[in-house]
């Protein structure tokens, strides 16, 4: 049975690749919203794929770090607020790690529907609740603008992490061996 929290080498290396790698879509893949400061970030359904292969500190880690990055490269330092929510939607979504069997080759709809209900859990902690609370606490911004803000957030990441996400998981899941479909003999 894998172990929810436990971190191997593997687990390391696949954080740092999947920080990278959500540091450039974080940056570049985007589609900017209405909404003062806030796009359609693809960088949500590669997080999604890497927490629920690895678990949630991984997932945690991988969306911290590279919204961190991101905005640490492209204005100069980190907008704290929505850097600790982004790991938390991370954190969260890999709590589907127990729930799916993606590394055995199956990713059903029942996988999808689990991922997907797990996955706007966390944004609606993230988003709804963490970001705009801290950026009021932290930062002072105006209520209004902060939880509208974190509302288009949600909905935007919700939609990356339940398409983008899915689709990696089930092409990922694509690749691996099923068990039992190689027999002795045949």
């Amino acid at each position: 049975m894998k172990k929810l929290f436990k971190v191997t080498t593997k687990t390391i290396v696949a954080t740092g690749l999947g920080a990278a790698i959500f540091t450039l879509l974080f940056m570049f893949v985007k589609i900017p919203s209405p909404i003062p400061e806030t796009s359609f970030q693809t960088a949500y359904g590669l997080a999604g794929m890497f927490a629920v292969l690895f678990g949630p500190i991984a997932g945690g880690l991988i969306a911290f770090i590279g919204h961190g990055l991101s905005d640490a490269i492209q204005y100069g330092s980190p907008w704290w607020s929505w850097v600790i929510a982004s790991g938390v939607a991370g954190f969260i979504y890999g709590f589907a790690f127990l729930k799916t069997k993606v590394e055995e080759g199956i990713f059903t709809w029942k996988d999808i529907l689990t991922f997907n209900i797990i996955q706007i859990i966390g944004n609606v902690i993230a988003w709804i609740i963490i970001a705009p609370l801290l950026d009021i606490v932290i930062y002072a911004e105006p209520v209004n603008l902060v939880f509208t803000q974190g509302a288009v957030a949600c909905l935007m990441n919700c939609i990356s992490a339940g398409v983008f996400g899915s689709l990696l998981l089930w092409a990922y899941s694509l690749t691996k061996t099923k068990k039992g479909s190689l027999k002795k003999g045949e």
